[in-house]
């Protein structure tokens, strides 16, 4: 007997007249401050209407997910959903802003951006990753304004082993003065420079022709620094004028590294390409679109699809100071955030890209594997070409916080995690394939975490079907079940053919391989 449980959420579309239970609330989405007025009035003038508000169980699920990267407990969801205070949604994020997994699953961000790697192409090394890795942790444990994150990366010299922020000039794939703008780019002004006119890349690089390496005694190690008498200029011809990116041409007072130039430049609070681009990388990262989309490829072409929403929350980065927080806090405790994840008029495009719901994708692959093994109560092995003890990984060790992008797992490569060689958010692959399906359905790796799982077997141990039901649901999707469920299970673990442990086996499966369980949502 084949058990197959599928929720409301599977292949839900057009705008329901009833609520779609358990995953949204029976009344309508209205804005709670001047984010949700802006995307509610943009909805309104295309005629579009908001999903209606997600419901607890989805709300708890889903902040765990966007701001720690790791499933809620069992005991963890059920008090949030028992909690009668109206105050709770935002209490909970303040919480899970203050949480160690926090600053771990930020940095796995980050060091995506960065390229944080030991091997080709990059060729960091473990020990710089690792130093690395920890600089880039140990700012979002301090909260560090942004802009200082910035600058700090900008301006960094000195050794890789012993100033961490200089490995952003090492983890390129070419250190010529044109490579680095390009990378400059790309991670901070969210553009494309290789778009560029070959007069406006030029204008930048110049600000890093006087970049400069050299090697030490010690293995692996080398230092990055101002050489003022470093040039690039062909023999005969005039060094290249440096010009910002808004076409200014810029003053280089003698004896100044470039570098602190441009950082000065790049983070004023009037720059189009600084605030509007991490506010809406953000946005990227929680509400699963950008509003300009893909928030690594700023160009006039591309324009956001709610300028004066764009507008509106990088102003409010730029006054609190470029506190991170305090945006995610703004964005998380939005209606729109908090809207549910079902499209209020089906398939359409401009639903998406006006944020009239929350919009589903799949769970990272550092995400997923970790909340299998949260589940389960088994852990994960990694591997890397690099030699311990380097890759020296405990057993308990957590997806999420891995330091560097050579170590790996067959499961992690399978379900899209990036290769870190360009910094862009494209090489995340979220995306999924029929492998990926077919390793969540007949893998021997996930059927062993499964089978093997005390934490399992002790959670339904003595339990009626309802007991059984809710403690699993729980557990693996956050939500107790409903009627329906509760009776699909107990005819079949209760009453059919398969019996105790395979039952289980059955069920667990079953609700893994769940689009609820899969997703965001």
């Amino acid at each position: 007997m084949a058990l197959v449980l599928c929720g409301p959420l599977c292949g839900v579309t057009g705008w329901a007249k009833e609520p779609v239970l358990p995953f949204e609330l029976a009344e309508d989405a209205a804005p709670k401050g001047p984010l949700d007025e802006l995307v509610f009035a943009k909805l309104k003038a295309k005629g579009i209407p908001p999903a209606r508000p997600c419901s607890d169980p989805v709300f708890v699920r889903r902040a765990y997910l966007d701001v720690i990267g790791t499933l809620p407990t069992q005991a963890e969801a059920s008090d949030f959903i028992a909690d009668q205070d109206p105050k709770k949604r935002s209490a909970l994020i303040d919480r899970l802003l203050a949480r160690d997994e926090y600053a771990d699953y930020w940095a796995l961000r980050w060091c995506d951006l960065l390229r944080v790697k030991a091997e080709f192409p990059i060729n960091l090394w473990p020990n710089a990753v690792q130093a690395y890795h920890k600089w880039v942790r140990t700012c979002f444990v301090q909260n560090i304004p942004y802009d200082q994150f910035v600058r700090e990366l900008l301006t960094a010299s000195g050794s890789n082993f012993r100033n961490p922020q200089v490995n952003f000039y090492r983890a390129m794939q070419a250190k010529q003065p044109e490579a680095i703008a390009r990378t400059v780019a790309v991670t901070f002004m969210g553009a494309r420079a290789e778009k560029w006119s070959k007069e406006k890349l030029a204008g930048m690089s110049a600000f890093f022709n006087q970049v400069a390496y050299k090697r030490t005694a010690e293995w692996k190690e080398e230092i990055v620094y101002f050489d003022p008498f470093k040039t690039t200029a062909v023999a005969g011809s005039r060094p290249v004028q440096a010009v910002f990116p808004d076409g200014k041409p810029a003053t280089l007072p003698q004896g100044v590294d470039p570098r602190t130039v441009f950082a000065d430049w790049l983070i004023q609070a009037n720059n189009p390409s600084f605030a509007p681009v991490i506010a809406n990388r953000y946005w990227y990262w929680l509400v699963g679109r950008g509003i300009v989309h893909e928030p690594d490829d700023f160009r006039a072409d591309n324009p956001p699809s709610n300028p004066e929403l764009l507008a509106y929350l990088a102003k409010e980065i730029v006054a609190a100071k470029y506190d991170v927080k305090q945006l995610m806090r703004l964005i998380l405790n939005s209606q729109t955030y908090q809207l549910s994840s079902i499209s209020p008029v089906g398939p359409n495009p401009d639903a998406e890209s006006l944020f009239a719901f929350y919009v589903p994708r799949r769970v990272d692959a550092e995400v997923l594997i970790d909340a299998i093994c949260q589940i389960t109560g088994s852990t994960e092995e990694y591997s890397s070409p690099i030699p311990e003890p380097f890759t020296w990984i405990p057993e308990n060790q957590r997806s999420i916080s891995l330091s560097d992008g050579s170590i790996s797992s067959p499961f992690l490569e399978l379900f899209g995690r990036p290769p870190r060689d360009s910094g862009l958010e494209s090489e995340r692959n979220n995306r999924s394939t029929p492998a990926q399906l077919l390793h969540m359905l007949n893998s021997t790796h996930i059927l062993r975490k499964i089978r093997n799982s005390p934490l399992l077997r002790e959670s339904i141990r003595g339990s009626d079907a309802g007991s059984a039901a809710k403690k699993l649901y729980m557990m693996i999707l956050s939500r107790p079940p409903t009627q329906a469920e509760v009776g699909h299970i107990k005819e079949y673990a209760f009453g059919g053919d398969a019996q105790g442990q395979e039952a289980l086996i059955d069920i667990v499966w079953a609700l893994f391989n769940s689009p609820e369980f899969l997703y965001r949502h």
